[in-house]
């Protein structure tokens, strides 16, 4: 049996192997996974609610345990883990609630009564990247758990130990067999097989533009529903009239958390000309006080990247940058990178890629007309922030640029409870939010007659 051999990022050494899936796994999966949805989808709403809340209550038992699984395989800090994990029980709570508000609606029609019904669509494929390999996977499995749906969730192949471990936690928490299933494997095998087996009736997926672009064309062949949420080049925008100090000490959390492996990071900051140097003096202490190393370490901002191949690939957009200055990162052994950040033009490659890693490109503008053409100046419209203590400017350069999640004076866009998705080449459709279980199923319409 073929293994994946995982890698601790710190180190840059091996110290754990899983069995890796095979298609015919993947078969076997789905086959369990439509027994088990029809008798999940035929429970009463409110047994599906409780079934998610002890999902969610056993998580929270298994939070430290967790956290240091995704230190190890991820190296992510630990306070960082901590939270995701717990975030994990957040969005199950928050789910929960989702089965009894799954709510059809009566249409007005001559002759008769017309209702709509919200039905679940059998089997979801979701597919996690390496990045945040456990709240990108409750962000799938949750609403789509909720709507009825049984769940094949391919981790990636670096980062599976959390995911394979929340597995093993549904089925303590009493979730059938067969209704959340965890497939570690290569993209090439276990997610193309998600996109073509006709009984997974809907994917999920969380990655590259470029492979996003396979994915939907496969599931366009098979007529089947996907989300895509996908690459990123997000603006940060300065305006001179904003809080100065507190959008500065706010820019290293924007880019480099997470060793700014985040396809929301703000990895180009655009600054109003007039205050651009400034920006940039209150910039370089906030970025040295950024504190790099050991993850397992209480108070680490930052640990490595993921691997050796991803630490070249970012180090290469400093090849010719006009570099203004660097953090620290410890050396030796593990994927370890100085946070960088880069005076730029808007041709220049390191402002318009997507890195993936933290370097963080900085701009000036002119105006506000100038700000807003930079910002949509790229093919990505995820995420994006503004500074300005100008009310109607927030509000007209929020509407203005093309991204699917912004925010105004902070860098905290992404929640739970809201929509999250990007426009342009940054995905397709939506997640979370109050309507996300209902993006796991299809309406149904009846007409029922009622003259004689």
């Amino acid at each position: 049996m073929s293994t994946i051999t995982l890698i601790d990022p710190a180190t840059g050494q091996p110290f754990h192997e899983l069995p890796r899936a095979t298609e015919a796994d993947v078969d076997a999966a789905v086959a369990r996974a439509v027994v088990a949805q029809r008798d999940w989808a035929a429970l009463p709403p409110g047994a599906r609610a409780d079934a998610l809340r002890a999902f969610a209550r056993v998580i929270e038992e298994h939070i430290e345990e967790l956290a240091r699984s995704e230190v190890r395989n991820s190296g992510h800090p630990i306070g960082s883990a901590r939270w995701e994990a717990g975030h994990v029980a957040q969005v199950l709570n928050y789910y929960a609630g989702a089965p009894e508000r799954l709510m059809g609606r009566q249409i007005p029609v001559d002759g008769g009564i017309d209702v709509t019904f919200h039905e679940p669509y059998g089997v979801v494929g979701v597919i996690v990247p390496w990045n945040f390999p456990m709240t990108i996977a409750a962000w799938g499995f949750a609403p789509a758990l909720a709507a009825g749906n049984a769940v094949v969730l391919k981790p990636a192949e670096l980062t599976p130990l959390t995911a394979v471990r929340i597995g093993e936690l549904a089925l303590e928490a009493g979730l059938p067999e067969g209704l959340l299933q965890v497939l570690p494997g290569p993209g090439s095998v276990v997610g193309e097989r998600f996109v073509s087996h006709p009984d997974v009736r809907k994917v999920v997926f969380t990655g590259s533009t470029e492979v996003g672009v396979a994915v939907a064309a496969g599931c366009a062949r098979m007529l089947k529903p996907v989300t895509l949420e996908l690459g990123g080049k997000s603006a940060n925008i300065v305006f001179a009239d904003a809080d100065l100090e507190r959008a500065a000490a706010s820019a290293p959390g924007a880019v480099f958390d997470n060793a700014g492996q985040d396809c929301c990071a703000r990895s180009r900051i655009l600054v109003e000309r007039s205050a651009y140097d400034r920006f940039l003096e209150l910039l370089e202490p906030a970025v040295a006080a950024w504190r790099v190393g050991d993850p397992s370490a209480e108070g680490t901002d930052m640990g490595p990247l993921i691997s050796a191949a991803h630490r070249d690939g970012v180090a290469s957009f400093l090849d010719g940058a006009d570099i203004a200055f660097r953090g620290s990162a410890p050396g030796g052994d593990g994927f370890w990178f100085a946070p960088a950040v880069v005076r730029a033009a808007s041709g220049d490659r390191v402002a318009r890629e997507e890195i993936f890693g933290p370097v963080v490109a900085v701009l000036p503008f002119d105006d506000e007309a100038d700000a807003i053409r930079l910002a949509n100046d790229t093919v990505y419209g995820l995420a994006g922030s503004i500074w300005t203590e100008n009310l109607g400017r927030g509000v007209r350069v929020s509407r203005a640029v093309k991204s699917g999640v912004l925010s105004v004076n902070s860098h905290a866009s992404v929640r739970y409870w809201a929509p999250f998705g990007g426009m342009k080449a940054s995905g397709l459709g939506r997640e979370l939010g109050p309507d996300a279980a209902e993006h796991f199923t299809e309406t149904k319409n009846v007409f029922y007659a009622t003259e004689a």
